[in-house]
């Protein structure tokens, strides 16, 4: 009984609240009726005297111009970035700048194109098939003289990175594993059923090395820019579905350029994110960042320019709290960190699927898995995003087209190969190598810390070494490293230049030989400081300054230009270094 006189006292109670509240809004309706009654007078009055087929003509112009407004303002790359680029284009059609600007980049391209050390000892090609097929010993002799050419000798580790392991029994069983299956195909499961356990098998051996659940999954790539093309492609998918029409990713400023390849290939919009003054990503600046638009996260474990990693947890809790997928790119590192703990090497925090909103991995079995070069892998934490990853083409003529990454065919004897050395080293034999580089890396980073003419930028865990100077060009260092047989990465943005530490540089006396060239060659550096720099470092200097960074890359066209001539240079200038070596 006294709930329903409760009940009848609210109704009757009701009906005055509201009057109240309908009372009070009526001057604000009044207002807003007035204002209308204006707006409306002050269109009609401009409206007065056109014609019907007038007014339809406005509209239709207006919202056409409307719809190209929207389209001009909003896309994939911002509207600061396309008038810069379409400013210098008109700079370069004025008749004086423009000539000038030419003249400046002709040089700078005949500097790149006489000068690329890999050309500079060519004196013929072979431009046309043998009229006759070469014997087996022609073959084999002629490929020794393909692999003996080149300065640099990768095998007295003298190189950053490039190859990771090198070890001959390793090299032996690769081969014989590669003549098993050279002709095997991942593409027909049915015919070669044992690669296709090998490539599962693979997957499932990392998503449980990166602590992944139950529902983990993944495939295999053939290097780290598929692993994370494949990464963004899903995201995409993923963002399309739920209605993002123009998909944002918030990208470091440091995390690889596969990720511009990836915004460049699929229409995704790039955001780069700055970093701190510990190299770090600014976990701030991405979550002011965040939109409705953004459709992933990223960071790097570690990074490839100063080997730092990205605070994963801190920006795992965006993830989480914004519902964003969240990709952690382990290329370069991710074979060692997830053995360091066991290495007796504890990384400062965790990184891997343990961190609540890491959706994704890309690691490379190419490098620091020791595989042989054309393998990687890309795991997720759940099937779901898997399955945005995948390209179905169910109404081709030649059958219902199904494939789990870019490519169609692969080659089964580069995953055979990978399986292989997964099984052959184990994980007592991963955890010793990585003891041994990351114990040399600390020795390394120690030395250099204690020369005062150079500094290491951030505080690398890995086996990543950056070098700046603020007191001389940091070029000039690599050229005369270079002088001395060592081949090291050329980075920009800051000036710098790194060495990645491989199992190479354990060696007995590289690592000692490395810190007296370093020390030798600063000390020849500081008796002119004002000596200009040559080669690849004075190239880098330059296209730090030019604003135009279409010149830098129609410069770097020229490089890969160079990589398919077939005509003999007719210059005898010599380079020193290399774009990239990872």
């Amino acid at each position: 009984m006294s709930c329903c006189c409760s009940q009848n006292v609210c109704l009757f109670l009701l009906p005055p609240v509201l009057q109240v509240s309908k009372d009070a809004l009526i001057p604000y309706k009044e207002i807003l009726q007035m204002y209308w009654e204006k707006a409306t007078g002050f269109v009609n009055a401009q409206c007065d005297g056109l014609e019907p087929w007038q007014l339809i003509g406005l509209t239709l112009s207006s919202t056409l111009i409307g719809v190209w407004l929207h389209g001009f303002l909003f896309q994939s790359e911002s509207l600061a970035s396309r008038t810069k680029k379409q400013f210098f284009k008109l700079l370069r059609k004025m008749p004086f700048v423009g000539a000038i600007i030419q003249k400046k980049i002709d040089e700078a391209l005949n500097d790149v194109t006489s000068s690329l050390s890999f050309l500079k000892d060519e004196k013929d090609y072979i431009k046309g098939l043998p009229e006759q097929g070469m014997s087996q010993p022609e073959v084999l002799k002629k490929m020794k003289e393909y692999s003996s050419k080149g300065d640099v000798r990768w095998q007295d580790g003298k190189v950053s990175g490039t190859v990771y392991s090198g070890e001959e029994k390793l090299t032996h069983l690769l081969v014989k594993v590669y003549e098993e299956f050279a002709w095997s195909n991942p593409l027909h499961p049915d015919i070669f059923p044992g690669l296709r356990k090998m490539e599962a098998e693979v997957v499932r051996v990392a998503c449980t090395l990166f602590n992944g659940g139950p529902n983990s999954c993944g495939a295999m790539t053939s290097g780290g820019t598929e692993s994370i093309l494949m990464a963004c492609k899903a995201y995409r998918d993923l963002a399309y579905e739920r209605g993002i029409k123009q998909p944002e990713m918030l990208v470091p400023v440091s995390a690889h350029a596969a990720f511009d390849k990836a915004a460049h290939y699929f229409g995704l919009k790039l955001i780069h994110i700055p970093l701190t003054k510990a190299m770090e990503v600014d976990v701030q600046a991405m979550r002011r960042a965040i939109s409705k638009n953004t459709a992933m996260l990223v960071c790097s474990a570690p990074q490839f320019p100063h080997g730092i990693m990205d605070p994963i947890e801190e920006v795992a809790e965006l993830a989480v709290k914004y519902k964003i997928p969240f990709h952690v790119d382990a290329c370069l590192g991710g074979f060692l960190i997830a053995f360091m703990d066991k290495a007796g090497f504890p990384l400062k925090h965790p990184f891997d699927f343990r961190v609540k909103g890491v959706t994704s991995i890309s690691a490379d079995t190419h490098k620091y898995g020791y595989a042989p070069k054309g393998s990687s892998v890309v795991l997720y934490s759940d099937k779901k995003y898997r399955s945005y990853q995948f390209f179905i083409a169910p109404d081709w003529q030649g059958g219902i087209y199904a494939s789990p990454s870019v490519a169609g065919s692969r080659p089964g004897g580069i995953i055979a190969a990978c399986w292989a050395t997964l099984m052959h080293i184990g994980e007592s034999g991963y955890v010793e190598a990585t003891k041994r580089i990351i114990k040399t890396a600390r020795f390394i980073e120690s030395e250099l810390r204690k020369i005062d003419s150079i500094f290491i930028l951030g505080k690398p865990e890995v086996s990543v070494l950056s070098i700046g100077s603020d007191t001389f060009d940091i070029y000039r260092l690599s050229n005369f490293l270079a002088a001395k047989g060592w081949n090291l990465n050329v980075l920009q943005f800051p000036s710098s230049i790194h060495l990645c530490i491989t199992q190479l540089h354990t060696k007995p006396g590289v690592a000692e030989q490395f810190l007296k060239d370093v020390k030798d060659s600063i000390e020849d550096i500081m008796k002119d400081l004002s000596a200009k720099t040559t080669g690849m470092g004075a190239i880098y200097g330059m296209a730090q300054s030019v604003p135009d960074r279409s010149l830098v890359a129609e410069i770097s066209q020229a490089y890969l230009d160079g990589l398919y001539s077939t005509d003999v240079p007719c210059s005898e200038k010599h380079m020193n270094g290399s774009p990239s070596h990872h």
